[in-house]
């Protein structure tokens, strides 16, 4: 009979039996009581070894097995001249003192390890890098641009934007903008607001007043076109935003001018305009000299004119910017980002003097809960713990300290909230408890930055420190350790950022340059995708911003970054042979041509001869054209103007008596229905019999449109936008026609379209083949951005000038019924390397939006 035989049961050891684990283990004693047991194995390895411990050559690595030896004599440093001399020991002392070369590798090693507290470092030709350099030299294309390296893109050939657009729209893009310098400007309030109004469109007035007062306030920030002095007739500088300081910071700063003789505080009012205000103006770095200096030469004046003090000077090094994008870039601020306060509150409990531990706590997880209770364009002005020092085992640690409690039951997320929490108080408790720490610390925020602001801890300490608490969590004490020091406060501003349709496009984080790299980490290892120049263009494209300075033609610095890139491309063209050089187009597009198209249309219709068949303008211009081989034309950029507001549109149309024109910027204000507009016959009436009433003033006004390809096609950057026939438009919208090559110009037409002359300049050219003639179209405008591949929304950006658009409304109004009116304006375009012109719908973007100032 089988006996059934199974595993034995363990029983559990008697309290008598075994003693409890010791709470904490001293590895020092621990040795000392292991002596006898090291020095037997020791002698054994000793036996073993016969007392040689280096490494057997065959065991070890070849390292440099992969190279010869010629190649090893040749990279060996030659002798020195007089090396053959024999030298003494005094010598080769004073050459060992004196002589003590470091490599260019080490040097450049220890420059881009350091992290001053403010500065830029830079190259042997003075350009900068900025602090996140190394990391994306390791894994972008750099390109040296505005003054700095910069990372234009992924390493390729520019692909990627399907993925690029999929992380935006599910997940976190980041990019560093450090490369905007912020300007200060310092004086009374009525000062700033006048000079605001010389150089801002629109100026601060012009908003509504509940947001005007915002603005001013220093609750949210705000947009304008920054122009010479004299805005808006004045030349555009660079897009630019502006930001007040909060009144309950200002009043912080200036604690001796809001106590009275007795030592009352004064009951300062924030209506009060005469005093002291502070005020950052953020410009991007391509337009930053031209910027800085019309701001000056605003405060220069409105000392003269009003004889009082205002400061302007520039935080170049000192702040930095990172733009935080994306669908959940809220939620990647909220785990990387504990927030210590919010230094507007904190500053008015420690007035009050009623800061408490438990209103710090409840306010710490009310500011980042609910991102739809953050107003449009808000800034925070917070202080967050450092997000490098957040770690399991510190948190730990911390919660051991507590009660016991806390032990059970405490989730990842709930564990790092309370270390940041505890910290964090400790961290106040202990500026509180030094003398003279409540006034220079705890109180401190980023508009004092040019007081100096503490730089982060070292990665070293932090790493040190690290290991106590890896050592702590672990039971093992060192008698002769360090106490582990709490980890430091960083102010920081956080801004809500929208577009005009009220899409949030994610949040602008500034903080110390000194703190970026530590917070650069933290968001890249948690989710947030890093990207180049390239990709934020494709972002910008996708949200409907425009992007600077590609999308402001009528500035500088689009012509300077025009030029550099025309520069690159005519190097890369020489290096190629004569057979496989790609077709040379004009860099930048050449703008003068749309006013020579311009001008033909309001000759043949100021023609009294001409004002009984009005019917097909445009047609009757390309027709009149054909006598002429080269249609001459001068270079207009410095008359060319851009309308960014409505207003700005309302005034050109008021300065050329062309109210009449169908050009509707009131729709954007929603005071008028587009639809009402659309079907008054009136209205029609007198645009197509009042246009010989339109005075041109010599000056071109482009308006930004976004193109929708109607059918098919692919539009790129530099594409020509030309006015169509009311046929073309027949031969696309027509379902019987049979659509299949479409409108296309003779292959040796395109590359005479345009013609570059002697002087570098480009003309528009008409061939002298009658049939070549009949599929040329006059130019209106330019694509300044391409379609941006993997989007689900194919939308290119162009500018087209105003009174051609109008025309173009009223021809297709005019001969359509109305109910196939629509907003958009029919018109075509042709790449310029391309014999094929497509259809697309052109949307003015200031019908359906008052202001188009905002870049990203």
């Amino acid at each position: 009979m089988a006996s059934n035989r199974g595993p034995k049961k363990l029983q559990p050891p008697s309290p008598s039996s075994s003693s409890a684990p010791p709470p904490k283990i001293n590895v020092q004693k621990f040795s000392e009581s292991r002596a006898a047991e090291l020095e037997s194995l020791h002698s054994v390895v000793t036996d073993r070894l016969n007392g040689d411990f280096r490494s057997k050559r065959s065991k070890r690595r070849r390292t440099t097995s992969f190279d010869s030896k010629a190649a090893r004599r040749r990279r060996k440093r030659p002798r020195h001249p007089d090396s053959s001399k024999k030298k003494t020991d005094e010598d080769d002392d004073e050459e060992n003192e004196n002589d003590i070369r470091v490599s260019r590798r080490m040097r450049r090693r220890a420059q881009l390890r350091m992290n001053p507290e403010k500065g830029f470092s830079t190259t042997g030709d003075g350009t900068k890098r900025l602090r996140t350099h190394v990391w994306h030299a390791k894994r972008f294309t750099m390109t040296k641009l505005w003054g700095y390296y910069l990372p234009l893109g992924l390493h390729g050939r520019g692909r990627g934007s399907r993925a690029l657009l999929k992380w935006f729209r599910d997940g976190v893009l980041i990019h560093d903008t450090s490369y905007q310098v912020a300007v200060q400007l310092e004086g009374s309030e009525d000062s700033l607001l006048s000079i605001l109004r010389m150089v801002l469109e629109p100026s601060p007035s012009a908003h509504s007043g509940g947001l005007s007062d915002s603005v001013i306030s220093g609750a949210v920030y705000a947009n304008a076109m920054l122009h010479h002095i004299g805005a808006p007739v004045s030349k555009p500088i660079a897009p630019v935003m502006y930001m007040w300081r909060p009144c309950c910071l200002q009043n912080k700063g200036n604690d001796v001018a809001s106590v009275d003789d007795q030592g009352l505080e004064k009951a300062e009012s924030t209506e009060s305009h005469s005093c002291f205000r502070q005020l950052w103006v953020w410009i991007h770095a391509s337009a930053f000299s031209e910027g800085y200096d019309a701001l000056k030469l605003a405060c220069e004046k409105e000392m003269v004119e009003r004889g009082v003090l205002v400061n302007c000077f520039s935080l170049e090094g000192q702040l930095a910017k990172l733009e935080v994008m994306g669908s959940k870039a809220f939620q990647l601020l909220q785990k990387t980002l504990p927030i210590a306060r919010t230094l507007e509150d904190s500053w008015q409990r420690e007035k009050n003097a009623v800061a408490v531990a438990d209103d710090d706590s409840q306010l710490k997880t009310s500011v980042l809960e609910k991102e739809d209770h953050i107003a449009s364009k808000a800034i925070l002005s917070l202080s967050v713990m450092d997000p490098r020092a957040t770690t399991k085992i510190g948190t730990t640690a911390n919660v051991q300290e507590s009660t016991s409690s806390d032990k059970v039951g405490d989730a990842t997320g709930t564990e790092i909230r309370e270390h940041a929490d505890a910290v964090g108080i400790a961290d106040r408790n202990k500026l509180r408890s030094e003398p003279g720490g409540n006034d220079t610390e705890s109180c401190r925020t980023l508009w004092d930055a040019d007081s100096g602001i503490i730089s982060p801890l070292e990665e070293s300490v932090l790493c040190q420190e690290k290991h106590e608490l890896h050592k702590n969590f672990f039971c093992l004490d060192d008698p002769n350790q360090t106490k582990v020091q709490c980890a430091r406060c960083c102010p920081i501003l956080l801004l809500k950022d929208e577009n005009k349709k009220g899409l949030t496009i994610g949040w602008s984080v500034i903080l110390p340059l000194s703190w970026v790299r530590a917070f650069w980490a933290p968001l890249v290892s948690k989710g947030a995708h890093a990207i180049g120049l390239r990709e934020k263009h494709w972002v910008a494209c996708e949200v409907g911003l425009p992007y600077f300075p590609s999308d402001f033609p009528d500035c500088n610095a689009y012509a300077c970054l025009k030029a550099t890139e025309a520069a690159v491309s005519n190097l890369k063209e020489e290096l190629r042979p004569l057979a496989i050089r790609p077709l040379r187009i004009p860099i930048p597009p050449p703008w003068g041509t749309v006013q020579v198209s311009l001008n033909r249309v309001l000759t043949r219709v100021g023609d009294p001869k001409e004002k009984q068949d009005n019917h097909n303008l445009i047609a009757k211009v390309e027709h009149a054209c054909c006598d002429d081989r080269l249609l001459d034309g001068h270079d207009t950029s410095s008359e060319c103007s851009v309308a960014r507001t409505s207003s700005s549109l309302t005034n050109f149309l008021h300065e050329i008596k062309g109210n009449h024109l169908l050009l509707f910027p009131q729709v954007a204000d929603r005071r008028t229905c587009f639809s009402k507009l659309a079907n008054d016959e009136n209205k029609l009436w007198l645009a197509q019999n009042g246009i010989s009433n339109v005075i041109y003033n010599g000056k071109l006004c482009f308006l930004r449109v976004f193109l929708h390809a109607y059918k098919e096609g692919s539009f790129e950057e530099g594409a020509v936008v030309c006015a169509p026939r009311l046929t073309d438009i027949t031969l696309w919208t027509s379902s019987q026609e049979n659509t299949e090559g479409g409108l296309q110009i003779p292959p040796s037409a395109v590359t005479s379209y345009f013609k570059e002359q002697t002087s570098g300049k480009w003309e528009l050219q008409m061939p002298e083949d009658i049939t070549a003639r009949e599929s040329y179209r006059l130019p209106i405008g330019f694509v300044t951005t391409g379609f941006v591949r993997g989007s689900k929304k194919l939308v290119a950006e162009a500018f087209c000038e105003a009174v051609l658009l109008s025309h173009l409304r009223e021809e297709q109004w005019g001969n359509f019924p109305a109910k196939r009116r629509r907003r958009e304006i029919y018109v075509i375009v042709r790449n310029l390397r391309s014999t094929a012109y497509r259809l697309a719908l052109a949307t003015i973007v200031l019908e359906q939006q008052v202001e188009d100032v905002e870049s990203l």
